[in-house]
């Protein structure tokens, strides 16, 4: 290992181990993979006494830093979580691997038979922030793909993410696959960051998860591709058609379950025929859960509302805080998502089925729901095992990006002496 003191060389040496470790991973067989991965979940579970202790450091550093509770919250480990993180590993573990997959095969007259298969993408890095399950989920999801890995986590989950990182090697150890597959930058020097963006020779893509400061630092500064992971200013709107019981259950999930992640709602949409009965419900709902509601000037005439101003709309609060407006119909709905939606996640509450087809066709999030909690924007819950981040852009990868979308493919293309006339 380079000097720490040393960032430019310090990147330059990972990158190149991470580089070889790559072209190992692509040919290592999918047995080695799956007993590489359930062997890390066994180690995190024997070291949770490990992980827990250095989870503590990361709170008292995020303490003293001032961290909001939401970010509190994402930073925490308990036991739970730590089996949450056990249970992702091994999810991903049983999935088939993805690498050497058929997507498509033809024959041509000229006589080439030609496939399109899935191939690994090289060396990803992942840049994230104060989760630090990110690190297994990562790790997981990149190696079940066949790429080598270059993980910089948050400073505030450096200690978190260290302790885990040390059983990912365990597993990789234990499957006789190379230990630079999955590496970690061992420093919460930012300049670690500028050089992983640039390191266009070993680096084949960027893929950052936070907030929009980071993925924005991350956009403008890297001559890496990226997979954008934008905020999640996730919008519900209930249609005027809504069912009463699941309009309520919803919107109380998806704002109160979990409010630090990118799948809580953020804001709410009212059809006008509907504020007096479903609408008021909810909202007092909401206020009796201690959520702080900032409510449009219809709204706001509910007693524990407060005025929304101008910077509420388009705003991921995650916090126990939520927009609140009425909007006049399905159209005004659309149009105010489209303005102020970041394209992660958005739902309609309604049972009428032309509604949610309009809601369905005229917005292009990457996830859109119907009658169903936003928090299920999460690559576990779409069966993927665990997700490296939700993909908000249009280029290769959309929506939960699991270990098949961190794949690219190539073309197999067989001849018996064909040649071209």
């Amino acid at each position: 290992m380079k000097d720490l003191e040393n960032i430019p060389a310090l990147m330059a040496d990972i990158g190149a181990r991470a580089k070889a470790a790559a072209a190992k991973l692509a040919v290592a067989t999918a047995e080695a993979k799956k007993d590489a991965l359930l062997a890390a979940a066994d180690a995190v579970w024997d070291d949770r006494a490990v992980i827990l202790e250095a989870n503590e450091k990361d709170l008292e550093f995020g303490r003293e830093k001032g961290l909001s509770d939401a970010m509190m919250d994402r930073l925490t480990l308990d036991e739970g979580r730590i089996q949450g993180i056990v249970d992702g590993l091994r999810a991903v573990a049983g999935q088939n691997d993805p690498v050497g997959e058929v997507l498509a095969e033809w024959d041509m007259e000229s006589g080439l038979h030609i496939r399109r298969v899935r191939t690994p993408l090289g060396v990803i890095g992942v840049i994230y922030e104060s989760r630090p399950n990110v690190t297994a989920d990562a790790g997981a999801l990149c190696l079940k793909s066949g790429n080598a890995v270059i993980l910089r986590g948050g400073s505030e989950s450096f200690h978190s993410s260290t302790a885990i990182h040390a059983c990912l090697i365990k597993g990789l150890q234990a499957a006789g696959l190379p230990a630079d597959a999955i590496q970690l930058v061992p420093t919460r020097d930012r300049a670690a960051v500028q050089a992983l963006l640039t390191m266009t020779d070993t680096v084949d893509v960027i893929v950052p998860r936070g907030g929009k400061e980071l993925v924005g630092l991350v956009q403008r500064e890297a001559r890496v591709p990226v997979f954008a992971h934008l905020e999640g200013i996730v919008h519900i709107y209930i249609d005027k058609e809504a069912d009463p019981e699941k309009a309520l259950r919803v919107v109380m999930n998806a704002k109160t379950r979990r409010t630090g992640i990118c799948g809580a709602a953020e804001c709410l949409l009212i059809h006008r025929d509907v504020v007096s009965t479903i609408g008021q419900g909810v909202i007092k709902a909401l206020l009796d859960a201690g959520v702080e509601v900032r409510a449009d000037a219809t709204l706001k005439m509910i007693e524990g509302t407060i005025q929304a101003n101008d910077q509420d709309w388009g705003r991921e609060f995650l916090d126990s805080i939520i927009a609140a407006k009425v909007v006049d119909d399905i159209d005004a709905a659309i149009a105010h998502i489209r303005k102020y939606g970041s394209n992660h996640t958005d739902c309609i509450i309604t049972e009428d089925d032309s509604a949610a087809n309009t809601f369905f066709a005229r917005l292009d999030s990457a996830i859109l729901m119907r009658n169903a909690s936003t928090q299920f924007a999460d690559g576990g819950e779409f069966g993927m095992g665990a997700e490296i981040g939700i993909a908000t852009g249009k280029m290769h990868a959309r929506g939960p990006v699991g270990a098949a979308q961190l794949t690219s493919f190539k073309y197999l293309v067989e001849g018996d002496g064909a040649i071209r006339s």
